[in-house]
């Protein structure tokens, strides 16, 4: 087996990052172009009655989001096991976004080549980018931990960097597929292909740059390096796994039910709130119409406005930098000021389905809920690769998405309260509670948070805070086995 190592370093960091960086962009921007349209596309008229949709309704439109969005999040468990026990975590990513390609091409096919099977192509569409997207997401945030040795203090920054790639191409996603379908009198197969198109050049980049940039890193399967380094250290395991890994594990599992609470709110974005923008609010700046896809763009935006204002404020904090429960607990509460900004948009309109909110509430619903996911997002990745155990690496990445899966599950079965078909004044009504209830929830959830995180960072066992070094750890751990031994019957 080959040693080859990364080259060089740029702004501080490997060069590596930066290829991941643009790698996660344009893949980043494939998913983003057809999640801004999906809803969209769903319950457009279908092509019959002068529409490009299915012509869906939009409680089963919403419902269809949450699954979609959810599978997405929840095959990255497989796709990180594969990786970590046989492919290595860049062959894994390079099928991973053939099949992501494949699956944009497919929704992108005109109905007028298919008559008859357009529903069956949707899904068949869906069902590839599915699985392509479950070998993709996990490892490639992965590989980014993987460039840097434990303790590394920049590995916080590079996921901020890494996330920033992330929201550039989300960004990109909603003003470019937007416009394009607007170009083309609402014809949504050429937003998906836009999307395939980003999928290709993201692959392209992967391909060129990746052993030069990363040498070996994610060529082979962590498993296998694991059990390399265990046989070399004349390590052998009795355990699958050991006190301080179960304890770091358990941070890991109680973060993620927290983390479900956010995106289940977050996630409306691609689905309630992208018909809010679409039916009850006023888009138009003198006698132009911003189209309702270029809101999706906000969130993006102010994450790469305010990523380096908001890592720098925890640079500056120095000693006083908060925990990471800390801050997922203050993004939860973010979460819910930004849902108060949607109520509002709701009251200005006084019941009258007929009126329109003003888009300034949604700018501001975007602007707090941006800044909940600095809190959150960013930092949850950089925790899993901190706290994961080397040999499941991937494997926990997949686990964590598996939370954010059930949350986009969650998030369309409560978006979809919004009704099916009813009258303008009832889908305004419900989208009313939706919005309250989220904020009350996400705002609690955050509260109790707040009161566990000494205990969370107390499990980290010296992988954050001041609370235990991790050679104390070791020692607390190697007297606990060896208590365990003296007790243990013969």
């Amino acid at each position: 087996m080959s040693n080859a190592k990364p080259q060089g370093t740029m702004l501080g960091h490997p060069k590596g990052l930066f290829l991941l960086f643009t790698t996660e962009l344009w893949e980043r921007f494939s998913y983003y172009a057809m999640r801004a349209i999906l809803v969209l596309y769903l319950v457009d008229k279908v092509q019959t009655e002068g529409g490009h949709g299915l012509g869906w309704t939009q409680a089963d439109a919403i419902s269809l989001y949450g699954t979609f969005t959810g599978l997405v999040y929840l095959t990255p468990l497989i796709g990180g096991w594969l990786a970590d026990t046989y492919l290595g975590q860049r062959k894994a990513i390079m099928i991973g976004g053939a099949l992501m390609a494949a699956g944009q091409f497919l929704l992108a096919l005109p109905h007028s080549w298919i008559p008859g099977q357009e529903t069956m192509m949707f899904y068949l569409g869906l069902g590839t980018l599915i699985l392509g997207n479950g070998l993709f997401k996990p490892n490639i945030s992965t590989m980014v931990g993987d460039l840097y040795e434990e303790g590394d203090h920049r590995r916080d920054g590079a996921f901020t960097i890494f996330y920033m790639g992330i929201n550039v191409g989300a960004f990109l996603s909603g003003i470019i597929v937007g416009s394009v379908v607007a170009a083309y009198d609402g014809n949504f197969q050429m937003g998906f292909l836009c999307a395939g198109i980003g999928m290709v050049f993201s692959l392209i980049i992967q391909f060129i740059f990746a052993q030069r940039l990363l040498g070996d890193i994610g060529r082979y399967p962590a498993a296998k390096l694991e059990k390399e380094k265990d046989a070399a250290a004349g390590n052998v395991r009795k355990e699958p796994l050991t006190k301080i890994e179960r304890d770091r594990i358990k941070v890991i599992m109680v973060m993620g039910l927290f983390t479900i609470i956010f995106w289940a709110g977050f996630e409306q974005a691609g689905g309630l709130l992208n018909l809010f923008t679409h039916d009850f609010t006023d888009r138009m700046i003198g006698g132009w119409e911003v189209p309702t896809t270029w809101f999706q763009s906000l969130n993006a935006m102010f994450i790469v406005i305010f990523a380096p204002v908001i890592a720098s404020i925890w640079v500056r904090l120095g000693k006083n930098e908060p925990n990471s429960p800390v801050k997922f607990a203050l993004g939860l509460v973010l979460l819910g000021i930004g849902f108060l900004f949607m109520i509002g948009a709701v009251l200005e309109m006084g019941g009258d389905a007929n009126a329109k909110s003003s888009m300034w509430w949604l700018v501001g619903a975007y602007f707090f809920h941006t800044m909940g996911e600095l809190c959150l997002s960013p930092i949850g990745l950089s925790m899993v690769t901190k706290l994961a155990p080397l040999r499941i690496a991937s494997l926990m990445m997949g686990a964590w998405f598996l939370f954010i899966a059930i949350a986009n599950k969650i998030g369309g079965i409560v978006g979809s309260f919004i009704g099916h078909d009813g009258g303008k004044e009832e889908q305004l009504a419900n989208a009313m509670s939706i919005f309250a209830g989220i904020a009350i929830t996400s705002v609690i959830s955050g509260i109790i948070l707040y009161f566990m995180a000494d205990k969370l960072v107390s499990w980290m066992h010296g992988a954050e805070g001041q609370n235990e070094t991790e050679e104390q750890a070791l020692t607390e751990e190697i007297a606990v086995t060896a208590e365990h031994e003296a007790i243990k019957p013969s």
